[in-house]
């Protein structure tokens, strides 16, 4: 199939003007759009109506009317309206609803219908098999059914609150089970749980106890000026609603929480899984226009100075992240983490922002993992999934640092220390080559951290993963390398009839992946069957892009703690990255 390339320029054409439109009216970004979510609302319900001030009976009123009015047939919910059923936002919506206190008798008896059918009855054992070891979620979720009354204190795992007291470095030699970004949950909601249940033993009801006050104390230096803890509504939720509990609605926590609450809701009555992903959507868009023919001069003159501001300069509370890594938000309640970092090192880089890019390496370099891969937020500290390392974020951080090490700055330096940093760079690019050698999966895939499928099996996507780490093979001018070759084929498997594709073989396709497909396989059009399904991939998004339903986002985001959601600029972005790849791989054709 010969894909005629006034289509495709009259495509990306399209794409282009839209995403440009999107671009905040009064302000140099793009903000995007997170779908609402029912862990989101529920939470937030919870927390306000624990805290129980009348100004704010009708937030609580008007956010359990969402959560009846988006409650999926069978009487469950899911993390997103689009998403099925699971029993984590099951069992939140029952308590937020139950709460409330508000007329909902059908909606409950509906929800309570699923839950016997699909686990039982036992909400504790579906939410500690759903998370495993992992505390970080399944404690605060079980205390939340706890407040409401559905579960006993007795079944609700303790946090170990009294390890703030102890040196940052000794918790991941004590592996805690909680992960770093985690310190306000571990705190509040640990706090909330010692006072309903006490301690496990003896000893350590008296150290809890001798260190409780220490702990809360911790709080309010913690808490952001928003008052949004990540600028999270379920997080901040959980903090409210159990600092109210254990000291007092008034305390000045509480009162900054219910204040981001309030400022955050939507008109429908729903909050986001999170408030905005600014700095992450933003660098996307930036890519997707340099890849589709160039950034508008007034958008380069405006959003690269903001992006360099978006760069913190200290160090952060709540991981101990040394200066010079980006969050993913440009908001105060955001965490520097390596994701969000590279991609803003590969921006500084083509805006010739040497100092910025330079910073941000070394802020990557003293995060790579003895295993030679990228965690989220920090170096070594646990074996729990944000701080673990993971292949979707260690290609990221290659390309990153091969863009760097590319970089034509004569501000970097000259003579030895100049020689000694692109050493360190190059030696780090190749052992993060061997921790993606030694994470591929036996059918050539990579499976991402932060994105899934709701409709593969293991909730896995390994399509996205592949995308993401073939990407990093072809920045890298390792297109030869029998894994990346290995990758490639296993993504020619994955092509579905229709030129799309799904998170993984035989799965249905969605605008996301196919657009992320095509723009890794662009870098591999040597080979005679990738050139052809990269025009078959394309001619999809073009006709998507034609029939306009190109823009239509899936949940196939993974937010903290298989939390899904879906972002509206994903599609958008990522569509013109692939056409305009496409477009140059395909031009001599």
């Amino acid at each position: 199939m010969t894909l005629g390339p006034d289509r495709l320029s009259a495509a990306i054409d399209i794409a282009r003007e839209e995403l440009l439109s999107r671009r905040l009216r009064d302000a140099p970004y793009w903000e995007g759009r997170l779908s609402s979510s029912a862990v989101a609302t529920s939470t937030a319900v919870m927390a306000l109506s624990i805290a129980g001030f009348e100004e704010d009976r009708l937030l609580v009123e008007r956010g359990a009317q969402w959560l009846t009015d988006t409650q999926n047939d069978d009487g469950s919910w899911g993390d997103t309206p689009d998403s099925p059923g699971n029993i984590s936002a099951t069992a939140l919506s029952v308590a937020a609803l139950t709460v409330a206190g508000v007329a909902c008798a059908e909606a409950l008896k509906r929800a309570q219908g699923w839950i016997e059918t699909t686990v039982d009855g036992d909400v504790v054992r579906a939410i500690r098999h759903r998370y495993g070891d992992d505390r970080t979620f399944q404690a605060p979720i079980l205390a939340a059914c706890a407040l409401a009354d559905l579960v006993d204190w007795r079944e609700v795992p303790t946090l170990p609150f009294e390890l703030v007291a102890l040196p940052r470095w000794l918790h991941g030699i004590l592996k805690m089970r909680v992960v770093s970004y985690g310190l306000p949950a571990l705190i509040s909601v640990g706090a909330l749980i010692f006072s309903k249940r006490g301690g496990d033993t003896p000893i350590r009801g008296l150290l809890r106890s001798l260190t409780l006050g220490r702990a809360l104390g911790m709080l309010p230096r913690l808490q952001p000026e928003s008052g949004g803890f990540l600028e999270a509504a379920p997080l901040t939720s959980f903090v409210a609603m159990s600092v109210a509990e254990v000291l007092d609605p008034d305390h000045v926590v509480v009162e900054g929480c219910l204040e981001f609450l309030r400022n955050t809701v939507r008109e429908d009555g729903s909050w986001p899984i999170d408030t905005n992903l600014s700095v992450w959507v933003t660098t996307n868009s930036l890519l997707a226009l340099r890849e589709s023919g160039g950034i508008p001069a007034e958008v380069a003159e405006e959003t690269y100075p903001w992006l360099r501001r978006r760069q913190l300069g200290f160090v952060h509370p709540f991981t101990g992240a040394a200066p010079g890594g980006w969050p993913w938000t440009h908001l105060p309640g955001g965490v520097p983490d390596a994701d969000d970092t590279a991609g803003a090192v590969i921006e500084m880089v083509a805006a010739d922002q040497g100092d910025a890019a330079r910073a941000g390496i070394v802020w990557l370099g003293g995060l790579q993992n003895p295993d030679a891969g990228w965690p989220t937020f920090c170096q070594g500290r646990g074996d729990l999934p944000f701080d673990s390392s993971a292949s979707d974020i260690t290609a990221h951080v290659v390309r990153a640092l091969t863009a760097a090490v590319e970089m034509d700055d004569p501000g970097a330096g000259e003579g030895y220390v100049a020689r000694i940093m692109e050493a360190n760079m190059r030696g780090a690019i190749n052992r993060g080559f061997q921790y993606l050698e030694a994470t591929q999966r036996q059918d050539g895939s990579w499976v991402p951290l932060w994105f899934g499928d709701q409709r593969v099996n293991s909730e896995a996507n390994p399509v996205l993963g592949t995308a993401r780490v073939l990407a990093a093979y072809g920045d890298c001018e390792r297109r030869d390398d029998p894994h990346a070759q290995e990758g490639m084929r296993y993504l020619l498997r994955a092509q579905n009839e229709d030129g799309g594709w799904g998170g993984a073989v035989g799965v249905t396709t969605t605008i996301e992946q196919t657009a992320l497909t095509v723009s890794a396989l662009s870098r591999f059009v040597d080979e005679g069957e990738v050139r052809e399904a990269v025009e078959h991939g394309a001619a999809y998004l073009i006709e998507r892009v034609k029939d306009g339903t190109w823009t239509e986002s899936a949940p196939i985001g993974l937010y903290f703690a298989s939390l899904w959601y879906s972002e509206q600029l994903y599609p958008l972005a990522w569509t013109l990255e692939g056409l305009g790849r496409a477009r140059e791989a395909l031009k001599n054709e």
